[in-house]
């Protein structure tokens, strides 16, 4: 299952440790981290990320998310955070880009405190105790939540409930006099440039969300070029559920907003 997850630690060096683990569970294939970053709450209440060594695994990939939740966790410091997360893009802020549910960035919130560090990373994982039992030992807090549809399907009744009213404008104003047909074609023309400016966004965000896939799918079929067994055939039945997963937001989108985005 795709999850964003969080460890809080009470120091830096720990997090690190903390990443370090990620890398090693990643190797045994015990699960696929496809992001990772450490991120740590500053004295003066901002949130930043710290530099992660270049062999942790994928710490690039799958940025979106990534960048989006760190903007969250650090509120109105989130634009300063920007700069130094550039590698992992994102857009902050934006709950439909972080992909996650509000409890889930209340709860890290909550137990990142000043002067604490976390692990935060985009994982697929099958059972959650090889993550838990590694983390606990270094005395790390575990935060993990589904990657979630919700402000997904919020923001697809958005542009739904748009639409509809674009259409009933249109019904109306093909029965009205004169007077009013000037009126409702105001109306539409606002509505109108509103919504292609909601599936102009869906666009971009669908274009970033295939980049993130061919990046995770690469990363995967790199790590099983290069397995054998059992360790192989676990890669590739997560490859198989990456392209399920692809396909199945494809066609929600296409449904969605009606266009191919």
């Amino acid at each position: 299952m795709y999850k964003m997850l969080t460890v809080v630690f009470n120091d830096e060096k720990t997090a690190y440790e903390g990443a370090r683990t990620l890398r090693e569970l990643n190797d045994e294939a015990s699960i696929a981290v496809y992001a990772a970053a450490v991120i740590c709450h500053n004295p003066d209440g901002t949130v930043s990320t710290k530099k992660v060594d270049e062999d942790l695994p994928l710490q690039t990939v799958a940025g979106t998310a990534m960048g989006a939740v760190i903007g969250l966790l650090g509120g109105a410091a989130g634009a300063a955070v920007g700069g130094a997360v550039g590698a992992l893009g994102g857009m902050f802020g934006d709950l439909h880009n972080a992909d996650v549910d509000t409890q889930f960035l209340d709860d890290v919130s909550a137990s990142l405190g000043p002067g604490k560090c976390a692990v935060l990373a985009e994982i697929d994982e099958d059972w959650v105790t090889p993550v838990d039992t590694r983390m606990e030992a270094l005395g790390g807090v575990v935060h993990r939540t589904p990657k979630s549809g919700v402000e997904r399907d919020q923001w697809s009744r958005v542009v739904a409930d748009a639409q509809a009213e674009l259409k009933q404008l249109k019904a109306e104003e093909a029965q009205a006099n004169a007077d009013r047909k000037a009126k409702l074609r105001a109306q539409i023309d606002r509505l109108s440039k509103r919504l292609d400016a909601k599936v102009d966004r869906a666009k971009a965000h669908h274009e970033r969300v295939r980049r993130d896939f061919e990046a995770k799918v690469a990363a995967l079929q790199d790590q099983a070029d290069k397995a054998k067994g059992d360790t192989k055939a676990a890669i590739d039945a997560r490859i198989a559920r990456l392209r399920q997963d692809y396909d199945r937001r494809v066609q929600a989108q296409v449904e969605a907003y009606g266009v191919a985005v």
